[in-house]
């Protein structure tokens, strides 16, 4: 990532569960408690999916814990969120997700300027002989550079 941005959360099944085809940033319209829970790291996106309905798109199961000095303020840490895009990247994702068949995963959360971000990826599952030809292609390379690095001694 660049320089002034923080990742506050990030999702790292998602790699490991999906194809990941484009990345976008997107805006999250949150209460004032939630910011100040996402800021503290509280959030957790791992089981987290975007869908289009009505011709915006919402976030569903991101989990952001209870401010725990909001008392009256704090909202449902399940509640669906929206994302804030623009007119043409809803139609093109509306596209793509009815069409070829792809999910919209967040992939991480993240502060920039101030203001907290969502990278939002169009993905495609994996099979489950993908994720075993994945874990082997690691374990191979994990190999040849532990080989390497005795030879080199």
């Amino acid at each position: 990532m660049p320089d002034g941005i923080k990742i506050l959360v990030k999702n790292k099944k998602a790699r490991h569960d999906f194809f990941i085809e484009d990345t976008l940033e997107t805006g999250i319209a949150l209460a004032g408690t939630e910011v100040k829970s996402v800021r503290l790291g509280k959030a957790n996106i791992r089981d987290a999916y975007a869908a289009v309905k009505n011709g915006e798109v919402y976030m569903y199961n991101m989990h952001i814990s209870p401010y725990e000095k909001g008392n009256v303020y704090n909202r449902d840490p399940l509640r669906e969120r929206k994302l804030l895009l623009h007119r043409s990247e809803i139609k093109r994702l509306i596209g793509a997700t009815k069409e070829k068949g792809y999910a919209l995963i967040p992939t991480a959360v993240y502060l920039k300027r101030g203001i907290v971000k969502v990278e939002l990826a169009l993905a495609k599952g994996k099979k489950l002989y993908d994720k075993r030809a994945d874990i082997a292609r690691r374990d191979a390379n994990r190999d040849m550079h532990r080989r390497l690095r005795e030879h080199n001694r």
